[in-house]
């Protein structure tokens, strides 16, 4: 089983991508098990009541990331517990981050990589940060990989794999989430790439954050584009994606006397974007992040 492993280590070593670098230093989980362990991949979605969409983005990554890692045992974890309550409510259970994590450690896993399906490095992710350092001291090696926008090369692919998607189809606004914290400025850099690579009629948008529905509509007056598809930049297309994108958004834009369609497909329904994620845990089995403290201490002896 161990060669098995090494074999695998080495071969996700040849094919993944490094993304932030310098943040991470090489480390490979698989090769540093010994007689006796055993590995386990937690995936970790935010959730979604849709059953539809899941089926399209979260049960489809899931089944994914599990071929990639053949041999290695597989588990889920939901991050919304409102979601969690609601689908308990229908007989449908999803173990929280720690639940799993938890049942991984009853049942005598001691590796364990963790890949959620975060767009940005926002609340959702500093919060299942936490709750694994949490949990830390119940595993010989316990690690997660980066969400689908980290490092430039992840913007850098996100905005060619989208650009080729809709490139040519008129005014494309990507309708991200957002957040009240300073993460929110991924997507105006997200929107400033897609500028820089020539996709002059992307445009980007949040829910909750900036760009803004205003400012995202000015923009779209200024260039004087008439007709407009509104695109979920998220993982799934649940809640926001029904309500506040094709309800809310499609009629204020109506309104302005803009032509609307809506393509209802969560990011997690394109292949490409799934492999990103599956790249992102790949990466995440043989590179450790570095703690900002250590790193500070290498500083101060001149390392």
């Amino acid at each position: 089983m161990k060669k098995l492993l090494i074999f695998f280590s080495l071969l996700i070593g040849l094919i993944c991508h490094v993304n932030g670098e310098n943040n991470f230093k090489q480390s490979d989980l698989f090769k540093s098990m010994q007689q006796g362990d055993k590995a386990a991949l937690l995936v970790v979605h935010f959730g979604t009541t849709y059953d539809d969409t899941r089926n399209l983005t979260i049960e489809a990554i899931n089944a994914k990331i599990t071929k990639a890692f053949s041999g290695i045992t597989v588990r889920e974890a939901y991050t919304s517990r409102i979601i969690i309550n609601r689908l308990k409510q229908r007989e449908i259970v999803k173990l929280t981050p720690t639940e799993a994590l938890l049942a991984l450690k009853d049942e005598g896993y001691t590796h364990v990589l963790i890949q959620s399906t975060n767009i940005i490095e926002g609340i959702e992710m500093e919060a299942l940060r936490r709750e694994v350092e949490n949990m830390e001291s119940s595993f010989k090696d316990i690690r997660i990989g980066n969400p689908l926008l980290y490092s430039v090369e992840d913007y850098e692919k996100v905005v060619t794999i989208l650009g080729n998607q809709y490139a040519g189809k008129g005014a494309v606004v990507l309708v991200g989430h957002g957040t009240y914290t300073p993460a929110t400025a991924t997507y105006s850099m997200l929107e400033y790439m897609l500028k820089d690579k020539g996709y002059k009629q992307i445009y980007v948008g949040t829910i909750e954050g900036y760009p803004s529905f205003d400012s995202m509509l000015r923009l779209l007056k200024s260039n004087k584009e008439k007709q407009v598809i509104l695109v979920p930049f998220m993982f799934v297309a649940g809640d926001h994606a029904n309500n506040d994108i094709a309800t809310d958004w499609k009629k204020l834009l109506e309104k302005e006397g803009f032509n609307v369609t809506v393509s209802m497909k969560g990011l997690g329904e394109n292949p490409e974007i799934q492999n990103l994620f599956t790249d992102h845990a790949h990466f995440i089995s043989t590179h450790k992040m570095i703690k900002i403290l250590d790193k500070k201490k290498r500083y101060s002896t001149g390392k």
